[in-house]
């Protein structure tokens, strides 16, 4: 069936769906092993190398990923290798992307896609010259996202090489210009640390230069607590990002006013309490409210922003030590409330304010871009696949 050079397939004319399989007798390598959540470690050998489309079997079925390289895959995924006579495999995973699987669901506790399933859904596909044209519109856009995303690592990690250099071997750079602690600066032993600090450096507890606090949650059952809201809520699952610059979740004045929930304001640091992301910490870049899962951090002095978050993240493994949750390592308020900081002199505080700030912006910047480019290709995918707009 066709309908101005558009056709109709079941998805089983278009690829050939493998299982993926247990990877016990596998070693640690650099070749990406996947999961039906995404990329879940490396090994060292591959189940299939070239391009792929890859299909959640069990757990989140909306994560789709389209591949171009050696991978394995875990047996909670499929692998799909497309017929590429009829189909280009960018294309076709941007499709398939789109549609709402929930229906085709045959798990009773967790969602789970059959083959079958899969292979009876209906994709409409133009000409394949047409659908190339699409595919590389569509994939500069995520090329152009992941050199983005690569450019920020990068940038956070000049940022924590210098906090390591400056706040951990204590080799900022002294009068003359050179390594304060290899060139013999003065250290002096500090007996609530219990170790050595530079001469003329303080510490104090989080508790004493900032104000904490931590959100809540309006009853989900409530409608109006939700419905139309406007104001941002984050939740602790939000703070992979180094910057909070948007976010999907918003409640309601009513909601605000009838829960624990607070806003905080731009700039705050948030750090995740709770779950998967304890220990996790994110600037704000905007005025929000958050879950009770996050502990929100407002500094008295703005020049401790981005040190103090390098402290935290540094103690990180030190915060879930002190845990106390059962399934998953829990953090509490008053723990991070305690945490000892060393206050660095005035002088070097500001010198890496400075350095930081530049950092940050860049990075937010970036992220910023992603979003306009998400949005974008999500605005013109639909109408790319329904022959809405033409790419020439």
């Amino acid at each position: 069936m066709s309908e101005c050079g558009v056709k109709e397939f079941k998805l089983r004319e278009l690829l050939k769906i493998y299982n993926g399989t247990k990877y016990d007798h596998l070693n640690k390598g650099d070749i990406p092993l996947y999961g039906s959540g995404g990329l879940l470690s490396h090994v060292n050998e591959a189940l299939y190398s070239g391009e792929a489309i890859l299909l959640p079997r069990k757990g989140t079925l909306s994560n789709i990923m389209y591949v171009n390289e050696s991978f394995w895959t875990v047996d909670t995924m499929y692998y799909a290798v497309v017929n590429d006579k009829l189909a280009d495999a960018f294309y076709l995973y941007s499709y398939l992307s789109q549609l709402d699987l929930s229906n085709l669901d045959s798990g009773s506790t967790l969602p789970s896609m059959t083959k079958s399933a899969y292979e009876s859904i209906i994709v409409k596909l133009p000409d394949l010259k047409i659908q190339k044209v699409v595919a590389n519109f569509l994939c500069n856009i995520r090329k152009k996202m992941e050199i983005n995303n690569q450019i920020n690592l990068e940038l956070e990690a000049m940022a924590k090489t210098l906090y390591d250099y400056w706040f951990v071997q204590f080799d900022f750079p002294d009068q003359n210009g050179k390594p304060y602690k290899s060139s013999g600066g003065k250290m002096v032993y500090n007996p609530e640390l219990k170790r050595e600090i530079p001469e003329g450096w303080g510490v104090e507890k989080v508790e004493d230069i900032a104000q904490t606090g931590s959100g809540g949650t309006p009853k989900s059952t409530n409608v109006s607590y939700y419905s139309n809201g406007e104001i941002p809520w984050i939740n602790s699952g939000e703070l992979e990002q180094t910057v909070i610059t948007s976010t999907s979740n918003f409640i309601t004045e009513e909601g605000l006013n009838n829960s624990s929930a607070k806003l905080f304001p731009s700039g705050t640091i948030l750090v995740a309490m709770y779950g998967a992301t304890a220990g996790k910490v994110s600037f704000l870049t905007f005025e929000a409210s958050t879950n009770q899962a996050i502990c929100a951090i407002m500094l008295n002095d703005i020049r401790m922003r981005y040190y103090l978050k390098n402290v935290i993240e540094d103690l990180y493994q030190y915060l879930v030590k002190l845990s106390t949750g059962s399934a998953r390592d829990n953090l509490s308020q008053d723990m991070i409330k305690n945490i000892k900081v060393v206050i660095p002199s005035n002088d070097i505080l500001d010198r890496y304010y400075d350095f930081s700030n530049n950092i940050i912006k860049e990075i937010t910047k970036k992220q910023q871009e992603n979003e306009q480019l998400t949005q974008l290709r999500d605005w013109l995918l639909p109408m790319l696949m329904n022959g809405q707009v033409k790419v020439e």
